[in-house]
């Protein structure tokens, strides 16, 4: 045995020189033997679609983001057996069985570009018994972008995020104009922290990445939702309701310049006295961001303009208008005349229009019943037929148009709901019901209430009336034509009686495109 093991190895050099003389033996003492050579790196997909995503040269090859789910293709050579494969400094995970001496199919690891090794930045380290190579290509950060500011009114000092993509290896970041030395990105590049800068000169955003250069503007251009009273009297406390109401610089009511104004602590709303004028106007409202204005006039002579259908003013017939038919009462202030002679004279819904002697609409239900409230028999009120929205905007998304009607609630109201609905409605109801926020509903004088068109809804099966899926389209409210008939009513729809009746008041009840 001894002797056999002798010739055994004095045979091996010759043996060794045959295997290196064999093609195929050649290639197997390479992928063990030789170092490894990477020329390219496609992304794996299906030919043809697979991608070249390098060609060595990091400033003119493809660039990628390495989420952990992105496998690509290594094409080389003498890849076989290998150690290790390390993608900006991070270790990949290797399966042999997708290694070849010309191809290794690799899953691109997890890298947080907060934390990586910018020295080895681009670069693929590949490794075998062999030897190792380094091959450059960008694998990292797409070009950054911009999306939305934490909060654009944060107080010197306050902690602010940059929202969007690709907000890592950032290399300068100018915010307002003003240069931020501090920052912190989160790893998946989502966000960018820092604190607000003293000074904002101007509104906008620079961030320069490795990647790349994202530019946008600081965004708080002040917008209007809503106008508690549309039709406020000289002196009626008003409140405008919107988004990025601080730093005002002007605001004006219908056309009228409001010099002294309060805005809420939320930034939500600002608050003012309604001036003396008789000319109607938008609303507008200019920060140093922007100007927000509304679409719509407001102020008298608002129930002259085109799209109301029911002003009250003249019975049946008003300005080409069909009119309405009350099963409540109609009102009128007691110190004003009756034009009709028949108009119930109130002191509890004064103000409306600017005035004190507007025909208005009001109900007084009492208690209701479980099931109880209609149109008719003294819980509501009929309006006739009128064109609700030209012919010509029928095709307008429903959420462009509402119906717009000053009310007033003056006693605390707590059950039942006040519904519309349409003749041509398909069964789609709009129901307030401002009570169920917890306390009794009532208004300070007249308000404005605001009801898209999307607001209208179908019936649900267990929920019941109003409840269901809105309107997809104007006409499944109004019809083909836009011109429909409609009823305004209380209506209790709980097991019991209501705590209270409906004591209230509208008017002036137009369609106005509000978007």
């Amino acid at each position: 045995m001894k002797k056999k093991s002798y010739l055994s190895l004095c045979f091996l050099p010759l043996l060794f020189m045959i295997v290196a003389l064999s093609p195929a033996c050649k290639k197997n003492a390479d992928a063990s033997g030789a170092a490894p050579v990477v020329k390219s790196v496609r992304l794996y997909l299906a030919s043809p679609n697979d991608v070249e995503i390098s060609n060595g040269d990091p400033k003119t090859s493809g660039a990628i983001y390495s989420n952990g789910g992105v496998y690509v293709a290594i094409v080389g050579n003498n890849l076989k057996n290998a150690t290790e494969i390390d993608f900006d400094g991070v270790p990949a995970s290797i399966n042999a069985a997708f290694i070849s001496p010309n191809n290794a199919v690799v899953k691109l690891p997890i890298i947080d570009y907060t934390k990586v090794d910018t020295t080895k930045l681009y670069s693929l380290v590949y490794k075998t018994p062999g030897g190792s190579t380094t091959f450059w290509f960008k694998l990292g950060p797409l070009m950054p972008t911009i999306s939305a500011i934490s909060n654009v009114f944060a107080n010197p000092g306050d902690s602010v995020y940059v929202y969007g993509t690709n907000l890592v290896l950032v290399q300068q970041f100018i915010y307002g104009g003003t240069k931020i030395s501090s920052f912190k990105s989160v790893s998946d590049g989502s966000s960018l922290g820092f604190l607000m800068p003293a000074a904002t000169p101007t509104t906008q955003i620079v961030i320069t990445t490795k990647s790349g250069t994202a530019v946008d503007t600081i965004k708080a251009t002040p917008t209007i939702t809503r106008i508690s009273n549309e039709n406020a009297s000289p002196g009626d406390s008003v409140y405008v309701y919107g988004t990025y109401l601080k730093n005002i610089q002007s605001l004006s009511y219908a056309g009228a310049a409001i010099n002294s104004f309060k805005t809420s602590a939320d930034l939500k709303s600002v608050a003012f006295v309604a001036p003396a004028t008789s000319q109607s106007g938008p609303v507008s409202v200019t920060t140093k961001f922007g100007t927000g204005t509304t679409i719509y006039k407001v102020y008298t002579p608002t129930y002259l303009q085109n799209g109301v259908i029911e002003n009250m003013e003249g019975g049946w017939s008003f300005n080409g208008m069909n009119g309405w038919w009350a099963a409540g009462s109609g009102g009128i202030n007691k110190a004003s005349n009756d034009p009709f002679g028949w108009l119930t004279h109130t002191t509890d819904f004064d103000g409306v229009l600017g005035t004190n002697n507007s025909i208005f609409i009001f109900l007084n239900t009492g208690i209701l019943n479980s099931g109880d409230g209609a149109w008719y028999g003294g819980s509501g009120t009929r309006l006739s037929s009128n064109q609700w929205v030209p012919v010509a905007n029928l095709n307008d998304a429903p959420g462009n148009w509402a119906i717009k009607l000053e009310i007033s609630v003056a006693k605390g109201w707590n059950g039942g709901a006040l519904d519309i609905t349409t003749d041509a409605g398909g069964g789609y109801v709009y129901r307030w019901e401002p009570w169920k926020t917890g306390t009794a509903y009532k208004t300070k004088g007249w308000i404005t209430l605001t009801i898209p068109l999307t607001s209208f809804r179908a019936s649900d099966p267990t929920l019941g009336e109003g409840m269901g899926a809105s309107i997809n389209k104007i006409t499944d409210l109004l019809g083909p034509t836009g011109n429909t008939a409609a009823n305004i009513y209380v209506h209790n729809y709980d097991a019991a009686k209501t705590a209270t009746g409906f004591y209230g008041a509208f008017d002036n009840i137009r369609i106005v495109k509000i978007k």
